[in-house]
């Protein structure tokens, strides 16, 4: 391995969690010759673990440009990666009695009473609206069936009126009330439950924790997640002694290639955002994050601490999509391609129901999600395994390599 890139093995012991050695080792060899020779990607790193005791945890180049190594103690930006999170938090509330998964949105957070489905308009012309066929149920929050988008598909005039509204600023004018407030004011796509898009729903829901809970989404991760899993590296905005381990961030540019999106040392994500994104807004190390999917794996629990229970757990790696129906023919938007064919959605996380229509090694009940930065994470419960995949490119749907490292990780099992 080229010392230049900074390459760190940590201390595991593949072939005693069931790994050929040799095939793990691939991993590196692969990132490096694929994706940091050819400057696609500026860094990465791969924790690979079986029955929650890491078996192979591995760093390639620099954290900031002209810097030191990516190590264990980076920090990324995990974005997407935070609504599984979310979905725990929301989940530990139903445990308490405090809501349920088919309480009506509404009845949290009033402001969504009296919200319609498009039905015409929008641009220059008001919007045209018809009721919706049900209300929107906290369910549909946790599995993107609410009919809320995303301002940046540049799909529909619902999601050009988000741009305009520039309402998913989270350095902007608006609180998390707030938001919920302006989301609530322009359609929805469709009636709830009868597609999947891709939206701000977590977001949402991050509102819905706070109004239960009483506590503002930060303390609330902090105090009921954070802090009992030892966390102690993950937040929505790095503390000024910990700035200097924060990566930099890059994205693509059509003609210009890989550019600098935000740089480590002078980042947005130093400041407390006035907007609390529970879909979007966390940092997080890979370390930290291994600790949740144990937590995870384990059914909710770690060290002795008990966030929800075994068979909540269960209750949201299930497929939840109506019908049990798979992505590829419920998304109207992103996630509808072919290769999410036989992958539902449970109460956060996409869940694999048919190994062989992914058309790569899995196990049936796997449950992952990933960051628009490229960050991406998988559980599979069979076979015991997790992943936690670090780098900072956006978008993420450039390269397979998602796809790619889930296959090098089951090829390399005994």
């Amino acid at each position: 391995m080229n010392k230049g890139y900074g390459e760190r093995m940590h201390g595991t012991t593949p072939g005693r969690h069931g790994f050929d050695t040799a095939r793990l080792a691939r991993i590196d060899a692969f990132l490096k010759e694929r994706y940091l020779d050819s400057g696609r990607l500026p860094h990465a790193q791969v924790l690979v673990a079986r029955d929650g005791e890491i078996a192979h945890f591995s760093s390639i180049g620099p954290a900031r440009e002209g810097g030191s190594a990516v190590d264990e103690t980076s920090l990324f930006r995990i974005a997407s990666m935070t609504k599984p999170i979310t979905s725990i938090a929301f989940m530990m509330l139903v445990e308490e009695g405090k809501v349920a998964l088919d309480t009506p949105v509404h009845h949290i957070l009033p402001e969504f009473e009296h919200v319609g489905v498009y039905d015409g308009g929008g641009g220059d012309l008001p919007f045209r609206t018809k009721s919706p066929a049900r209300p929107m149920l906290m369910i549909d929050l946790l599995r993107h069936t609410s009919g809320l988008t995303y301002g940046f598909q540049n799909r529909t005039n619902v999601d050009l009126a988000y741009r305009t509204g520039r309402i998913e600023q989270w350095h902007g004018n608006l609180t998390l009330d707030a938001f919920v407030a302006e989301v609530a004011k322009l359609p929805l796509e469709f009636s709830p439950g009868e597609a999947w898009n891709y939206s701000v729903s977590t977001d949402v829901l991050g509102a819905a924790v706070q109004r239960l809970s009483g506590l503002p989404l930060d303390r609330f991760f902090a105090e009921r997640i954070f802090a009992p899993l030892g966390m102690a590296d993950t937040f929505f905005a790095v503390p000024p002694d910990k700035i200097d381990r924060l990566t930099d961030c890059y994205t693509l540019k059509p003609g210009e290639g890989r550019v600098l999106y935000d740089r480590g040392a002078a980042s947005a994500w130093a400041a407390m955002p006035t907007q609390l994104s529970g879909g979007g807004g966390l940092v997080s190390t890979a370390l930290d994050y291994h600790r949740f999917c144990r937590m995870c794996l384990n059914g909710g629990e770690l060290d002795g601490v008990r966030l929800v229970g075994r068979k909540t757990i269960e209750l949201m790696t299930m497929n939840h999509l109506p019908g049990a129906s798979d992505l590829a023919t419920l998304s109207r938007s992103l996630f509808s391609e072919a290769t999410n064919a036989g992958v539902g959605f449970g109460l956060g996380f996409a869940v694999t129901q048919d190994v062989a229509r992914t058309m790569i090694p899995g196990s049936k009940g796997e449950y992952y999600w990933g960051g628009m930065f490229s960050t991406a994470f998988f559980i599979d419960p069979v076979e015991r395994i997790h992943m936690v995949f670090m780098t900072q490119v956006s978008p993420s749907n450039i390269y397979p390599i998602r796809r790619e490292l889930k296959t090098l990780i089951y090829s390399a099992l005994t």
